[in-house]
């Protein structure tokens, strides 16, 4: 009996653990979820094949925004010669192509909300008991939903980095704007009309768009399905960070990626998803009654080469909205301090 018992504790120690050292925590999540090749059961078919048909369009569009260059120099020479009409006809002409591509990705960001809301609908269900079980038989759904924030994280990182997207769309406006006063005819096909312009001003303003779009579709995804509890949808978030830090720090998972970019990908996503839950949950991911094991989330990132984190842990740092709360643990505080 006692080898049985051994046997028991051997096999079982890590989970035991958890359990003895996590006492404001539940036991965590403990499956590995395919991110490289799960594929979807006939269950989960007719909303994967919706969302799929959004993600493959992504891809182009990171590149298309890693390619964006801008327009800074025309603009400049264009309001250096103000009465130079050919230097303005330049700048319009170099203007006005950026401003479909902006238009586009605006407009992209309102499919992914789609997508994200037909994901959640998917995983917060009743079909299963629990978040747990649902993420782990609907494996191909939980890939879709760590796609979108892997989109999602990626996007932002390089609209922060690209000051051009905003000083293009500012010029774009305000050459508009004078066109119409003027009664010039506007040339370009990309014209977006006034409470367009108000709404893709507004997408561009914030410092992480995706993000805010995200954030802003699972609160409405909440507020619209009053009979499901708020709980549903933030302990799917809670439970989506769990699995890939579990993921992360378990060998005999991590051993299973057959890339390191899946490792990466991970990574993002575990982020990705403590933002989501800090935006939507009414305390954030810091408090005391957070589900999300922050201390095991920041040790995890801590652990990888530090270049290749900085962007995830700056991500923490600054674009949660509850970080520097009064309620928040110091040292969670003092963990994502360190450089």
């Amino acid at each position: 009996r006692l080898g049985t018992a051994e046997r028991f504790l051997y096999h079982n120690m890590g989970n035991l653990l958890k359990v003895l050292t996590c006492t404001d925590l539940e036991q965590e999540p403990n499956f590995f979820l395919d991110f490289e090749n799960a594929q979807p059961t006939d269950g989960e078919r007719e909303v994967w094949e919706q969302v799929d048909l959004v993600l493959k369009d992504a891809r182009s569009i990171l590149d298309e925004l890693q390619a964006y260059k801008g327009a800074g120099q025309e603009i400049r020479e264009a309001i250096q010669n103000p009465n130079d009409e050919a230097l303005q006809e330049a700048s319009w002409a170099a203007v006005v192509p950026l401003v479909g591509k902006l238009k586009k990705f605006y407009e992209f960001s309102l499919r992914l909300e789609a997508a994200l809301h037909s994901l959640l609908g998917a995983l917060t269900n009743e079909t299963y008991d629990d978040p747990t079980q649902h993420l782990e038989r609907e494996q191909a759904l939980a890939k879709q939903f760590a796609e979108i924030l892997h989109f999602t994280l990626r996007f932002d990182e390089l609209k922060m980095t690209n000051p051009a997207i905003q000083n293009d769309f500012s010029y774009y406006r305000r050459t508009l704007s004078r066109m119409r006063i003027n009664n010039t005819q506007a040339e370009g096909e990309n014209e977006v009309n006034n409470e367009l312009a108000n709404r893709i001003s507004l997408f561009y303003a914030d410092a992480t768009p995706m993000l805010k779009t995200l954030s802003d579709g699972t609160t409405k995804f909440v507020s619209e399905n009053k009979n499901l509890p708020i709980e549903n949808t933030t302990d799917c978030l809670s439970t989506m960070a769990s699995v890939c830090k579990v993921m992360l720090e378990t060998p005999e998972y991590r051993s299973r990626f057959t890339s390191e970019e899946t490792v990466s990908f991970c990574l993002r996503v575990m982020v990705g998803v403590i933002i989501l839950y800090d935006y939507v949950h009414p305390v954030g991911a810091f408090s005391k009654s957070s589900k999300i094991d922050m201390k095991g989330c920041i040790k995890v990132l801590r652990d990888q080469p530090p270049n290749s984190v900085e962007g995830l842990l700056n991500a923490l740092r600054y674009t949660t909205k509850h970080l520097n709360d009064e309620s928040t643990n110091k040292t969670i505080k003092s963990m994502l301090q360190q450089q």
